[in-house]
């Protein structure tokens, strides 16, 4: 049910490399939100065309989405973990990365079938 999908401007690295990023952001989602791995899912888009203040240096924007209320406190670890992540791992300045929060209710998020609602 949690979702954190990274896009990008820059040129998507290697493979191994992104999925690396994938594992790391998956487990740090599953501990930030005190949910179960099995139900992570991680998405990773790179060279999309991107401006951020007027100018085409690197960019990120990331969702995060999950069933449930995500708190102020969990929302600004969230953006403090996963800042430093995108940093390390792509070299974008923290400073030129969104991340949008939001919750979703069971109802309106389907797996397997059915909905979590």
């Amino acid at each position: 049910m949690p979702l954190i999908k990274v896009q990008t401007s820059i040129a998507p690295p290697e493979t191994s490399q992104i999925q690396d990023l994938l594992k790391t952001l998956s487990s740090q989602l599953a501990k930030q939100l005190g949910k179960p791995e099995s139900y992570v899912m991680t998405a990773f888009e790179g060279g999309i065309p991107m401006s951020f203040a007027g100018t085409f240096d690197p960019v990120c924007y990331i969702e995060i989405k999950s069933i449930g209320n995500m708190t102020p406190t969990q929302t600004k670890a969230m953006s403090q973990a996963f800042c430093q992540q995108i940093n390390e791992k792509l070299g974008i300045e923290k400073n030129r990365i969104y991340i949008e929060f939001a919750d979703a209710k069971g109802t309106m998020w389907g797996w397997n079938g059915s909905t979590f609602g």
